[in-house]
């Protein structure tokens, strides 16, 4: 059972679309990667770091800013401990001098 007439022509024609479709789908695929390519080649050329590369160092970022927090705490309790020992300190030398004995004689 062969189409003839009409229906020949539209089978024909449905098929050729076909091919058409999927030839223009090749194009669109090709296209796509000499695009994808060439866009790559400019992005290299200006040194712009990948995404990889710079969740890594944001990452990096974070914990070096939070270890310099927790650095500058320690630090902070550090001096105040320091501080308040050499107060201390201060106000027992203020009290006067202490004598062990007697003073030598001045002549």
């Amino acid at each position: 059972m062969t189409t003839t007439g009409p229906n020949r022509i539209f089978d024909d024609f449905a098929k050729l679309m076909t091919d058409a479709a999927g030839a223009a789908q090749g194009v669109r695929r090709e296209v796509e990667t000499a695009v994808r390519a060439q866009a790559e080649r400019m992005l290299n050329s200006m040194d712009i770091v990948k995404r990889e590369e710079f969740e890594a160092m944001r990452d990096m970022a974070i914990k070096a800013r939070a270890e310099n927090e927790a650095l500058s705490a320690r630090l902070d309790a550090l001096e105040a401990k320091l501080a308040s020992s050499t107060s201390a300190s201060d106000t027992a030398s203020d009290s006067g001098p202490v004598t062990l004995g007697t003073e030598p004689n001045v002549g």
